[in-house]
């Protein structure tokens, strides 16, 4: 099995891992059943973090002011901008910080080693009164203010954390209603996976390991909420 068949072996088993499945790798090259225990290792660790988020979130996500979800990208965790931040602002209210709190802990504690996406969201609303150029600036810089947070506030290490903002192009619901314009506010802190990348030289599978490899069980995995 060349290099390309093993890679999309390693994206189908992470997709479908974070989307509530186990794989079970039969058989196969030594460095490449490591790399797919490391990975599983990492899953489960997002669930314990995504239990105990869910415990300690518990009324948050009651109040339908934050969301946890276990997507293709990772361990997602959506607050909402009306909880985090007064229309139009990206300066981060001060009721909301034990929340965050939260958040930190279980970074520090259950994942140290994984790194952060910070991603800011808007509706479609166009900005008129603010002074943000457009809801890009406006979905970056509430981005950032978590990622300050995070690294400035509480120190989480600069290195694990990033942030972008995607203004209004990646909505979760119609922007035609006010309920679903509610909901494309939201800042999300994704905590990221890591994939290793495979050297050149060890693009060669060993004879015979594509049958193996192809030998995919798939069991269904607690769906933790």
């Amino acid at each position: 099995m060349k290099y390309g068949l093993f890679k999309f072996v390693l994206i189908v088993f992470l997709s479908l891992t974070l989307a509530g499945c186990t794989f079970i790798f039969q058989k196969g090259r030594r460095s490449d059943l490591e790399r797919i225990q490391a990975l599983n290792q990492q899953l489960d660790a997002l669930n314990q973090a995504k239990k105990i988020l869910a415990e300690q979130l518990s009324q948050e996500i009651k109040d339908k002011q934050v969301k946890l979800q276990m997507m293709e990208k990772g361990l997602v965790i959506t607050f909402l901008t009306d909880i985090l931040f007064d229309s139009g602002k990206a300066k981060i209210k001060p009721e909301v910080y034990s929340a965050l709190d939260k958040v930190v802990k279980v970074l520090k504690e259950n994942v140290p080693n994984l790194n952060v996406g910070i991603e800011g969201h808007t509706d479609n609303r166009p900005i008129k009164f603010s002074g943000w150029k457009s809801n890009w600036e406006l979905s970056t810089a509430r981005a950032l203010s978590v990622l300050h947070f995070l690294i400035d506030e509480k120190g989480i290490e600069p290195e694990r954390v990033s942030a972008i903002g995607y203004g209004e192009y990646r909505p979760v619901a119609s922007n035609d209603t006010k309920e679903g314009r509610h909901l494309n506010r939201r800042v999300e802190i994704v905590i990221l996976p890591q994939l290793k990348k495979v050297k050149e030289k060890q693009e060669a599978i060993s004879p015979g390991a594509q049958e193996k490899t192809e030998k995919l069980l798939l069991e269904p995995k607690e769906n933790l909420k």
